[in-house]
C-alpha cells in the first residue's frame, strides 16, 4: 500500500480534486436548478406545477449511469443524426449536465420541502403589508426556509460526492477512474482499493461532521 502511494499519490491527490471540483460545480448549478423547480412545484400556476412535477420524476427515476450514458452517447449521437458531424461531448461535459440533472431534481425537492416547512402566515402577513407574491418569496419565505435546508443540502453535497464514481463509466478521471488505471498496473486490487476508500471516506467523515455543527448552530439560532 505504501508503495502505491509513494508512486501514485499526485496521481490521487489529483483525481480527487477533479472529484472534489465536479461536485462543488454540479452542486452550484443544480441549486440553481433546483430552485426553478423547486419554486414551480410550491407556486400555484398548474402549468408550472406540472412541469416542474414532470422533471422531477422523471430525472429520479432514471439511474444516474443512464443519464450519463445518454448524455454522452446518446446526445452527440443525435445532433450528428441531424447534422452537426463534429458535435462532441468531453467526459466532463457530459458528467456534469448527469449530475447537475441528477441532483438538481433532487434540491428541487428539499428546496420544496424547506419552502413549505416556512408558516404559512409569514405570506400572509407579507402580502398583507402590499408586497408581491415575488417579492414576498425572495426576502419572506425562502431565506427562513434556506436555514431548514442548509442541513439537506450539505447531505446532498456527500451523496453527489459518492456520485461522481459511476462516471468512471464515460471516462472521466476521477478517484474511481484513477483507482481502476492504479489497479490495472499494480495488479494490486486490494490495497487499491483500500486507499480509493479511505480518501473518500476522509472526505465524507469531514463533511458529515461540518453537516452535524451547521445543523447544531441552525437549530440553536432557532
Amino acid at each position: 500500500m505504501i508503495s502505491i502511494v509513494q508512486v501514485y499519490g499526485a496521481l490521487l491527490l489529483s483525481a480527487l480534486g477533479r472529484t472534489l471540483l465536479m461536485t462543488a460545480v454540479s452542486l452550484i448549478f443544480a441549486m440553481v436548478i433546483g430552485m426553478i423547480f423547486g419554486l414551480m412545484n410550491v407556486g400555484h400556476n398548474r402549468i408550472f406545477n406540472c412541469i416542474g412535477t414532470v422533471y422531477v420524476d422523471a430525472i429520479r427515476g432514471v439511474p444516474l449511469i443512464v443519464l450519463a450514458y445518454f448524455i454522452y452517447f446518446g446526445i452527440p449521437a443525435g445532433m450528428q443524426g441531424i447534422g452537426f458531424t463534429s458535435f462532441r461531448l468531453s467526459g466532463f461535459q457530459a458528467g456534469f449536465i448527469a449530475l447537475s440533472m441528477n441532483c438538481g431534481a433532487y434540491m428541487a425537492e428539499i428546496i420544496r420541502a424547506g419552502i413549505q416547512s416556512v408558516d404559512r402566515g409569514q405570506m400572509e402577513a407579507g402580502r398583507s403589508l402590499g408586497l408581491s407574491y415575488g417579492a414576498c418569496m425572495a426576502l419572506i419565505v425562502v431565506p427562513q426556509a434556506i436555514r431548514t435546508m442548509i442541513p439537506s443540502i450539505i447531505n446532498q453535497f456527500i451523496i453527489t460526492l459518492k456520485d461522481t464514481s459511476i462516471l468512471s463509466v464515460i471516462g472521466f478521471p476521477e478517484l474511481t477512474n484513477v483507482g481502476k488505471t492504479i489497479m490495472g498496473n499494480t495488479f494490486k486490487n486490494l490495497e487499491t482499493w483500500a486507499i480509493i476508500g479511505i480518501l473518500y471516506m476522509i472526505v465524507i467523515v469531514t463533511l458529515s461532521k461540518v453537516a452535524k455543527k451547521i445543523e447544531r448552530r441552525v437549530n440553536r439560532g432557532r
